[in-house]
């Protein structure tokens, strides 16, 4: 157990809540800090994508046993469903039993805030806070960025308040800071597949549905409800993106042509166009991470990315894994913890915003292709034969704990060699062969 310290936490997402629970746990005085209103007391929709909790985030919950209470509201989802124009295809996840497990972003957030209530949390909505005195860990709130503002102390704060951070903001104010964000030029918008009138899924709710066209794609994601969260990846401009759907019938004859199976399943599919905001996505980085023994960023705060591997909230959830493990290590000489978690995490940061940046083209366009369907097939026989030569660089960064850094060198490794043996002459024939295997084990020497 650690000297009890006075601890703030600016952000009441998941990542913030989580942290509170931990922070609490290790004997701590949390407050937690947002901007916005409790989002259990308001309708939440409109810009979100399912979360997909794996096995990193199921590793940080259940370090604090709260992970049974989450499965609750988590739906199992053991494979894609790859809807082409003509046919459905469906490709399994991982070893049989492995699954990734569909979250409502909204309701997984309010089961957080209350289980870091019940650990002693104490949380404070609609504050804004507009600065912090990083050698005091003092927050400087306000109505207005200009006006009066009120100074609240603390032994130590956190910023896990998100890609725009206003504690990150703070901090790049400081000499030798490094600071880049990136937006894509493809945007996000929300849509819904409602239940059927008897409650159940209109889709397979046990997979991952994603429609891939190329540079713009449908998504889809189960809820407990019976309704799925879908969401449209687009280029903001251009021949197929979200300015050229400028009313009702561009979009739906945009649909029918693309993702015909989808018209009958969106049946408000034009009005949730328009009324649902159309939002972009950014790869944000950042370093040092940490101020001393009294700042320290944690989450999309300090290494925000795009969401194609599912990995965003799984790799904030890690971060507060990591955290812990030096809390243990080091105990009260918090510089030392801080420094640690920073040195620790920031090249798996980096890496899985590489890998998540990668993820779009195989999700939007190799999904569609049946050689690279093929090569997953291949890597996928040849692991379940030598699982202690070759664990496919998805198992490595979605049911496993080896280090995102680590997955992101071997994968590529991995994708040297199969791009070898994809040369084979005829491999859509001898795939399942001596052959093929001999071939494999011999590049891997």
């Amino acid at each position: 157990m650690q000297k009890s310290l006075k601890i703030a936490v600016v952000g009441s997402g998941l990542v913030g809540s989580l942290l509170a629970i931990y922070l609490k746990k290790a004997g701590h005085t949390v407050h937690v800090y947002d901007r916005s209103p409790d989002i259990r007391k308001i309708q939440f929709s409109g810009r979100s994508i399912n979360l997909a909790m794996s096995h990193r985030g199921w590793k940080a919950l259940d370090g604090v046993d709260v992970g049974d209470k989450v499965r609750e509201i988590a739906i199992p989802m053991d494979k894609r469903a790859i809807h082409l124009k003509d046919k459905l295809n469906f490709q399994h996840y991982g070893k049989e039993g492995e699954s990734i497990y569909s979250i409502s972003r909204g309701t997984l957030n309010r089961k957080m805030i209350d289980l870091a209530e019940e650990a002693g949390a104490e949380f404070f909505f609609e504050q804004r806070i507009w600065d912090v005195s990083l050698a005091e860990a003092t927050l400087h709130i306000g109505e207005t960025e200009r006006g009066e503002w009120k100074d609240v102390k603390y032994d130590m704060v956190f910023g896990a308040d998100g890609a725009f951070s206003r504690i990150r903001h703070r901090m790049q104010r400081q000499s030798m800071f490094n600071y880049s964000q990136e937006f894509l030029n493809t945007g996000y918008k929300e849509l819904n597949i409602p239940a059927n009138a008897d409650g159940l899924h209109k889709l397979d709710k046990n997979s991952f549905h994603i429609w891939p066209r190329g540079n713009y794609m449908l998504i889809a994601l189960p809820n407990l409800d019976g309704s799925f969260t879908c969401t449209l990846f687009m280029p903001f401009e251009g021949e197929n993106s979200f300015a050229a759907l400028t009313d009702r019938k561009s979009v739906e004859d945009f649909f029918e042509k693309n993702f015909p199976d989808s018209i009958d399943v969106i049946p408000k599919l034009a009005e949730d166009f328009f009324k649902n905001p159309t939002s972009t996505l950014v790869t944000m980085k950042c370093f040092p991470w940490t101020f001393e023994d009294k700042v320290a960023l944690i989450g999309d705060a300090c290494h925000a990315i795009v969401p194609f591997y599912g990995q965003g909230m799984n790799a904030g959830f890690e971060d507060i894994t990591v955290l812990y493990e030096m809390m243990q290590q080091f105990g009260d000489d918090w510089t030392t913890v801080f420094s640690e978690y920073q040195k620790s995490r920031k090249p798996n940061a980096d890496a899985i915003a590489e890998l998540s940046y990668r993820n779009f083209m195989e999700m939007s366009s190799n999904t569609a292709d049946e050689k690279f369907l093929l090569q997953k097939k291949i890597e996928k026989r040849f692991s379940e034969k030598f699982p202690d030569k070759w664990l496919p660089l998805y198992s490595r960064v979605t049911f496993s704990h080896n280090p995102y850094s680590e997955a992101l060198a071997i994968g590529d490794k991995q994708n040297e060699i199969m791009s070898k043996v994809m040369q084979l002459p005829e491999i859509e024939k001898i795939w399942d062969s001596e052959a093929v295997e001999n071939r494999i084990l011999d590049l891997l020497k």
